[in-house]
């Protein structure tokens, strides 16, 4: 693109979208890259940027951009009748000019074209800026992910974008690194992340049919990442099955063998006062056994027994199994039981694991809290469409998003004497009811877990 093209189409812009009088300055600034274009060829690029305009812009706003353009052509072409800073040296006919000006206003009415809809409302966010730098298009979607209007970017230069007011400082952060991967390692494309978790995929392509013009996409790949990371935790969850079978044919029948030696061995050890030896390997023992236990467990649950149940019995039940614990660590339970009569079907001894995990968990986050605040572990349940929703949520610690991003990866723990298996089965046990588990959580404030487990009218 021609420079004195670039430079033209960036006063108009300014001039259009302003909805200020000028100030005559970018007119002077203009005169000086117009000396020597013609009349004809100024014409004829202000149409071709009219029609860009009108392209990014809403139907509301294409009267006020067409009149806006044409004031500005006016006052260009009055730079261009002054003999003595005329742009031009040739002749200007007032009454062809005058024809010619009305002429490259595209007045009438112009529907968008079948390519231009889908372009307009692909889920790919696309824009075009030209070899200068300056932004000329921008479709809907580009807009919507910028999470900025169309008119208020349309006519930047890459260096105005990058302090832009309207935009969002998370994504001139991002406009910043992709342009430093750009020009310092020639990365062409790139994933990124803003302060909201949307992971962008963003592609920049230089081709001659553009003209040198550079075309940008972007594209919110939120949605497919967790599709790929559910299907990675899948796959781990199999390879673990396998190795969880083969730990527990290796190592299991030695440990039984183990404990009953020890056992035969516990009078001689108690009349030499070794008492004490006895029961810490007897407990380390059935540690390990309940290591194994939960290494079965995450490799394939057992197939649910399924009873019915109302979700307020289940909530009750937890509390009472937990509720001694949990006032002797600080912590109190409120509980809200919105419906009373909802049921599910499960395998309640598999829904109580869950439960009691999870409370269990929350206990340890207020405890790890470290301040003198009072514990609250807050329980509720409702129905949610086809599901019953049990909330569970804690005031504890909470945790950061790299920790959220692993929290159901088997052997993920942050207690020192956690196996990291605890969850992981929790998921699967949920999953095999034909539910879901949900975690929300801020570092400092807390964390809730919600499950959807199925009503039972809704499975029949």
């Amino acid at each position: 693109m021609k420079r004195w093209e670039t430079r033209y189409f960036s006063a108009l812009v300014v001039f259009v979208m302003s909805n200020e009088d000028s100030s005559g300055r970018n007119l002077a600034e203009l005169r000086t890259w117009l000396q020597g274009i013609s009349t004809d060829d100024i014409l004829k690029y202000h149409e071709e940027s009219v029609r860009m305009l009108l392209s990014n812009a809403e139907d509301e706003d294409r009267m006020s951009i067409m009149h806006r353009s044409l004031l500005f052509l006016m006052e260009v072409i009055s730079v261009l009748k002054m003999p003595e800073t005329a742009a031009t040296t040739e002749d200007i006919d007032p009454e062809r000019l005058k024809d010619a000006v009305i002429d490259s206003i595209p007045i009438e009415y112009e529907p968008a074209s079948k390519f231009e809809t889908v372009l307009q409302h692909m889920d790919t966010g696309v824009a075009l800026f030209d070899s200068d730098g300056y932004l000329r298009f921008l479709n809907v979607q580009m807009a919507r992910v910028l999470q900025t209007p169309r008119r208020a970017l349309i006519g930047q230069s890459v260096r105005q974008l990058f302090f832009h007011p309207a935009l969002r400082r998370p994504i001139r952060k991002i406009f910043l690194r992709m342009y430093k991967e750009l020009v310092y390692y020639h990365r062409y494309h790139g994933e990124f992340e803003d302060s909201n978790g949307r992971i962008l995929l963003i592609s920049i392509s230089r081709m001659d049919e553009l003209d040198g013009d550079y075309l940008v996409s972007m594209k919110d790949v939120s949605e497919y990442k967790q599709i790929e990371q559910t299907a990675f935790q899948n796959d781990k969850l199999a390879m673990l099955g396998k190795i969880a079978a083969a730990i527990a044919h290796e190592i299991r029948n030695p440990l039984t063998s183990i404990r009953g030696f020890i056992q035969l061995l516990k009078p001689y050890l108690e009349s030499i006062g070794k008492q004490e030896y006895v029961r810490i390997i007897l407990s380390e023992i059935d540690r390990a056994n309940d290591i194994i236990y939960e290494f079965l467990n995450s490799s394939k649950p057992s197939a649910p027994m399924k009873q019915t149940l109302t979700v307020a019995d289940l909530v009750k039940e937890t509390i009472l199994l937990t509720e001694s614990e949990a006032h002797m660590k600080g912590c109190e339970f409120q509980t809200e039981i919105y419906d009373t009569d909802i049921s599910v079907a499960i395998d309640v001894k598999q829904i109580k694991q869950v439960l009691l995990n999870m409370v269990k968990n929350a206990i340890d986050a207020i405890q790890d809290t470290g301040d003198q605040r009072k514990g609250l572990i807050e329980l509720s349940s409702r129905k949610e469409g086809r599901f019953a929703l049990i909330r569970i949520r804690d005031n504890g610690k909470g945790m950061d998003r790299a920790t959220l991003s692993r929290l159901f990866d088997p052997f993920f723990t942050t207690k020192e004497e956690g196996t990291g298996l605890g969850l992981s089965v929790s998921y699967r046990i949920i999953r095999n009811h034909g539910g879901m588990i949900e975690v929300q959580s801020t570092p400092g404030e807390g964390t809730e877990f919600l499950i959807y487990l199925p009503l039972v009218e809704a499975r029949e």
